[in-house]
């Protein structure tokens, strides 16, 4: 027994389904080395989906958007059972509040802890006292951190800047990696005529740019009215800029854009746009642009941390001012007015800077690497 539980490590994430649908590669990879994962994470739909990836799951209560001390000290209380009954290797933390209080319980606990800042969130964006607060958590949770990756060099900089983490305990990632084998391009060949499609594939927050993507649309549609716009993601989310259904019905019976829903595979969706569109206030790196580009699709971000990572401006897509509808629908436009070849050519240049920067394959292998030295230093 007491080598399983050597070789255990503890994975907790806000959701089950940011489990099952961003973190199999890493799951898989830690089983093929003969780990022992539990997944610490709320019950949802996906939950029932964690035993069939050869782990156990283990339901926590997380208050994701809720800003009260005694939920999230209870909260802590949760995890300090949780990671002293199972006595990990290490835990792994994705998301605020896993990396927050999972990481200070596990500190308790005398656990080494790794930590994945994927994106800064709401509170970063709007500053005040609650900004503050987060940044006096995140000091107090990442002391002791063996590494906190980042998925791109403006957060590093940002913590760093900010005295909550020590520089030489970061490292950068490539955002979650993407799988080149499931997320290829297509070989099917669109008719020249067809009308254009802009894909914006998120959780419908308004932080995400959604209002700047349907102010566009309004503007766009003035030159070239054929055009069609296309929103893929999850409404009714636990978040305080979430956009309301109401909202989304209100556009929809105006023609301006199609709501698609949401789903676990974005791939046909993805496959039937000719470009896809980011507007966001702020990434990590994010996953949907990441998607698009391994399928060959060319992309319009905006010119901002984590998005513009992924796409090189006038390469394989188009970078624009953030919070600015004006200058996204001149860089649709623009993507509108160009030929089929160059817009095939945008799209293969997309491909090849996944390939070359965001496989997953890149992601696990740093995450192994760190989770073997802890391994060779518990023998």
């Amino acid at each position: 027994m007491g080598s399983e539980v050597g070789r255990k490590i503890v994975i907790s994430i806000n959701t089950s389904w940011n489990v099952v649908n961003f973190r199999k590669g890493l799951i898989e990879a830690l089983r093929r080395r003969g780990y022992d994962v539990v997944v610490v994470a709320p019950r949802d739909e996906y939950s029932s989906l964690i035993p069939g990836m050869g782990c156990r799951h283990v339901d926590i209560e997380i208050d994701n958007s809720g800003t009260s001390p005694v939920r999230d000290l209870a909260l802590l209380w949760r995890y300090w059972l949780i990671l002293r009954r199972e006595k990990p290797l290490a835990f792994v933390g994705f998301t605020i509040k896993p990396n927050v209080f999972g990481s200070m319980a596990a500190n308790l606990n005398g656990i080494p802890v790794i930590n994945n800042v994927s994106g800064l969130g709401t509170v970063f964006l709007q500053g005040g006292l609650l900004q503050g607060i987060a940044k006096a958590l995140y000091r107090l949770a990442l002391a002791r951190s063996k590494v906190v990756f980042f998925q791109n060099d403006d957060d590093r900089m940002l913590f760093v800047g900010a005295r909550i983490v020590r520089k030489e305990r970061t490292a950068l990632l490539p955002g979650s990696g993407v799988d080149l084998a499931r997320f290829s391009p297509s070989p099917r060949q669109r008719a020249p005529s067809g009308a254009i499609v802009f894909l914006l594939v998120a959780r419908l927050l308004w932080d995400k740019g959604v209002g700047e993507f349907i102010e566009a649309a309004r503007l766009v549609r003035r030159q070239a009215p054929a055009v069609r716009f296309q929103l893929l993601g999850f409404l009714d989310v636990e978040n305080r800029t979430a956009v309301s259904r109401a909202e989304i019905e209100q556009w929809v019976d105006e023609g301006l854009v199609e709501y698609l829903g949401a789903t676990d595979d974005v791939r046909p969706f993805l496959d039937a746009a000719d470009c896809v569109v980011l507007p966001s206030y702020r990434e990590g790196t994010p996953r949907s642009l990441l998607e698009a580009a391994a399928m060959g699709k060319p992309l319009i971000a905006t010119d901002v941390p984590g998005c513009k990572e992924v796409v090189d401006h006038a390469v394989n897509g188009f970078l624009c001012k953030v919070r600015d509808a004006s200058d996204l629908s001149a860089r649709m436009i623009d993507f509108v007015t160009m030929d089929g070849h160059s817009r095939d050519a945008m799209g293969n240049e997309s491909r090849k800077k996944v390939e070359r920067q965001f496989s997953e394959t890149i992601v696990v292998e740093s995450y192994m690497h760190q989770i073997e030295k802890l391994t060779a230093a518990a023998t």
